[in-house]
C-alpha cells in the first residue's frame, strides 16, 4: 500500500482522554488506507515510537512456520513430535493445533513467577531457554487431549519456534529476520533475545507494585521467545499486516488455513497465529493483540485494506474494554 503520511496531532483526540482519565500513561494509533496515514500519539508515547509488542510476535513466527509449509518442509497435519521432542502428546498433536491452540499443552505461563506480564522483581532479567519453558508445561497435565478443545497456551509457540529452529537449523529470529522483516523493510522491528532495553524512541511501561507505580521498561524477554519476545513500531506492524493479508507472504492456500478459526469461546475466533475480531457494526478485523509488563498492543486489518496498530502504556486498571472496541470500531466502522 502507498500512502501519504500525515502525523498529525490531535488525529485520534481519545487518545489524550485515555491519558486524561489515568488509564494510560501513553498511548499512540496509526491508521493506513488508501486516503494516507493518519497516526498520533498522547502522554510519554511518540508517534514513530517502539514498544513490546507480546504476544503479535506469534503472528511472525506463524508466518515462517507457513511459509516453510509452502516449501514442502513442513505438513500442517503432521505430528509435532516430527520436528520437535519433548511435546506431551507430540504423537497425537499436530502442527496445526499447535498454531491454533487446540493442542491442549498447557501454559508454562500460568505457572507462579513464569509469566511476563506479572512483576518479577529483580527476575526479570534472568535468561531462559525454550527447553526451560517447555519443561515446565511438560510437568503439568495437558487442558484436553488434542483437538478437543480450545486453550490459549504460550507454549504451542514456544513450541512453533523450536519446530522453526529444528527444521531451517537457524535461530528462529534469524528466520524471522530473512523471511519478513528485511523483505518488507520492516527496520524498526526487532527480536531482541536477551536484550532487555527497547530502541529509542519508546515510552516507558509501569506496573503497580504494593500500591506504588513502578518502571517496569527493562526486562529480559527470553521468557517469552517467540511466543511474545518481539519490539516494534506502529508503522512497521500495519505494513506487516498488509503484506501477510494481502497475499505477498504467503500461498493463497497457506493463508486460507491461517484464516480458517476455531471458536474460542471469547472476544475474538482463533486461526493459525492470527485472530478475528467482529466488531459492532458488523464488519470483522484480522490481526493479533499482545500484552508485557507495561505494553499492551493491537494491529489490525480489515478486508477492506485498512489496517491500525494501537500501542499504550496501561496504568491502574487501564482502558475499559468497551472504550477499547469503540476505538476500534471507530476506525474500522
Amino acid at each position: 500500500m502507498v500512502a501519504a503520511v500525515l502525523a498529525l496531532s490531535g488525529a485520534f483526540p481519545v487518545l489524550g482522554e485515555w491519558v486524561d482519565r489515568g488509564w494510560v500513561s501513553g498511548a499512540l494509533l496509526t491508521v493506513e488506507d488508501s486516503g494516507g496515514v493518519r497516526a498520533d500519539a498522547s502522554g510519554e508515547a511518540r508517534v514513530g515510537g517502539h514498544f513490546r509488542i507480546g504476544s503479535v510476535t506469534k503472528t511472525f513466527v506463524a508466518t515462517v512456520v507457513l511459509q516453510l509449509v509452502d516449501e514442502g518442509r513442513v505438513g500442517l497435519d503432521d505430528p509435532v513430535d516430527r520436528y520437535v521432542d519433548g511435546v506431551p502428546n507430540g504423537a497425537r498433536t499436530t502442527v496445526r493445533q499447535v498454531l491454533n491452540h487446540t493442542s491442549g499443552l498447557y501454559d508454562y505461563a500460568h505457572e507462579q513467577g513464569w509469566s511476563t506480564n506479572r512483576w518479577r522483581g529483580a527476575e526479570r532479567f534472568r535468561g531462559y531457554r525454550p527447553e526451560e519453558l517447555l519443561a515446565v508445561a511438560a510437568a503439568r497435565e495437558p487442558y484436553f487431549e488434542p483437538g478437543e478443545g480450545w486453550h490459549y497456551s504460550n507454549t504451542n509457540y514456544v513450541v512453533a519456534g523450536m519446530l522453526v529452529e529444528r527444521v531451517t537449523g537457524r535461530p528462529y529470529g534469524d528466520e524471522v529476520r530473512t523471511r519478513v522483516l528485511r523483505p518488507l523493510g520492516l527496520d524498526h522491528t526487532t527480536v531482541p533475545g536477551h536484550r532487555p532495553g527497547l530502541p529509542h524512541p519508546h515510552a516507558r511501561g509501569y506496573t503497580t507494585v504494593d500500591g506504588r507505580l513502578v518502571d517496569a521498561t527493562l526486562m529480559n524477554p527470553s521468557l517469552d521467545w517467540a511466543a511474545g519476545e518481539m519490539i516494534s513500531t506502529a508503522d512497521d506492524l500495519t505494513r506487516f499486516l498488509d503484506a501477510l493479508l494481502g497475499g505477498r507472504l504467503l500461498s493463497a492456500a497457506s493463508l486460507a488455513a491461517m484464516r480458517e478459526t476455531v471458536d474460542t469461546g471469547t472476544v475474538f475466533a482463533y486461526g493459525l497465529g492470527l485472530q478475528r475480531f467482529d466488531l459492532p457494526c458488523g464488519r470483522s478485523v484480522w490481526g493479533h493483540g499482545g500484552e508485557l509488563i507495561g505494553y499492551l498492543t493491537y494491529a489490525t486489518r480489515g478486508d477492506d485494506g485498512r489496517v491500525a496498530a494501537l500501542s499504550y502504556n496501561p496504568v491502574g486498571e487501564g482502558v475499559p474494554g468497551e472504550d477499547l472496541i469503540g476505538l476500534f470500531a471507530s476506525v474500522h466502522c
